[in-house]
């Protein structure tokens, strides 16, 4: 059996697999529905059901509190359709823009950037290239079926590698093999691009980038992206970490203030020690953005990072910067436990 499901406002239609989620359905047929972790972890496909009626899988109540479910509200990653549906969800133009490929890469360079973040480089087929836009993350395909998500590190056009920055998670299935036993020349399987953290180029409004620890990945591929397509918009790096060592590529930032127009770096330290001797701004990153800008009313805020910064920052910009709920985008890095709870 198949259900037709019509997304509003655009008309766009497509059909969906009986036992199939929307968000899957949606991503076959080249429909640009807003996702992140596909786990039900991080919210970022959350919509509404206009008619019709869906099945949740697992998710993270405080995802989806029973409350707004009630009300209609759905996340489409774990929703199944029980009928034909009308769902109301923005659109991502160009999300489908790229095939979707499972491919075979070899591990090219490992490089430590601090104790507890590794540099992973992969060398893709001769034959093969992923396209893909800056922003975008992998999977990874386990051999237990399990799947581990890692952004995108580097801009498209500079595609001789593609590199992932993975932070140690003790006792993590995937990080302890990273730091404990991967080696150059490794075969791992992987599928994407995936997901909608992207720049929205048809914008002329000034740009926030906010990330918190390794969430800089994703944002340093779409920095280089904007250098490369000598995007004038003016830009602002907020980044954010416990120590100053998780700001693990602070000097690159420093050159990108020197030599990129328009661009400006603010990083941000919460709790430095005397021995770091630490002078720069102190403090929650969010927080800062809003010390500096407190009238987000006309930019676009691209943060990522810890699921808690994720939230404040969309809650506070909002409510108290005047951000348009539509101009926030966000990858929210959901770690192996929170999927573990999804």
């Amino acid at each position: 059996m198949t259900f037709q499901v019509t997304v509003q406002p655009s008309g766009r239609q497509f059909t969906c697999d009986e036992g199939e989620t929307v968000l899957a359905a949606a991503i076959r047929a080249g429909v640009g529905l807003p996702y992140g972790c596909k786990n039900g972890a991080c919210g970022s496909c959350k919509g509404k059901v206009l008619e019709g009626a869906v099945v949740h899988g697992k998710h993270q109540e405080k995802t989806l509190p029973v409350a707004e479910e009630q009300q209609g509200l759905s996340l489409f990653c774990c929703a199944t359709p029980q009928s034909d549906l009308v769902i109301e969800a923005r659109e991502v133009l160009g999300a489908g823009d790229y095939p979707i490929k499972k491919l075979p890469s070899r591990v090219a360079k490992l490089e430590k950037l601090t104790d507890d973040v590794m540099l992973v480089a992969l060398q893709l087929p001769a034959a093969e290239r992923l396209q893909y836009r800056a922003g975008q993350y992998i999977e990874f395909l386990l051999k237990d079926g399990k799947r581990r998500s890692y952004s995108m590190a580097n801009a498209p056009h500079l595609d001789e590698h593609i590199t992932l920055h993975i932070r140690h998670m003790p006792g993590g299935l995937f990080t302890d093999h990273v730091f404990g036993a991967m080696k150059e020349r490794d075969i791992l399987r992987f599928e994407g691009p995936l997901g909608t953290f992207f720049l929205r180029e048809e914008s002329d409004k000034p740009i926030v980038l906010l990330a918190s620890g390794t969430g800089f990945a994703p944002i340093k591929a779409i920095i280089e992206h904007a250098a490369h397509q000598k995007i004038a918009r003016p830009m602002t790096l907020y980044w954010g970490g416990r120590r100053p060592k998780d700001l693990y590529m602070h000097a690159l930032c420093e050159e990108w203030t020197r030599t990129l127009p328009n661009f400006k770096y603010v990083p941000v330290v919460s709790d430095a020690q005397p021995e770091d001797g630490w002078t720069g701004r102190a403090g929650f990153v969010h927080q800062a953005v809003m010390q500096d800008l407190p009238d987000l009313s006309s930019h676009q805020v691209y943060a990522c990072g810890a699921p808690l910064m994720i939230e404040a920052a969309q809650r506070d910009f909002s409510a108290q910067c005047g951000l348009p709920e539509d101009e926030f985008y966000a990858d929210s890095f959901t770690s192996e436990a929170d999927l573990a709870k999804a």
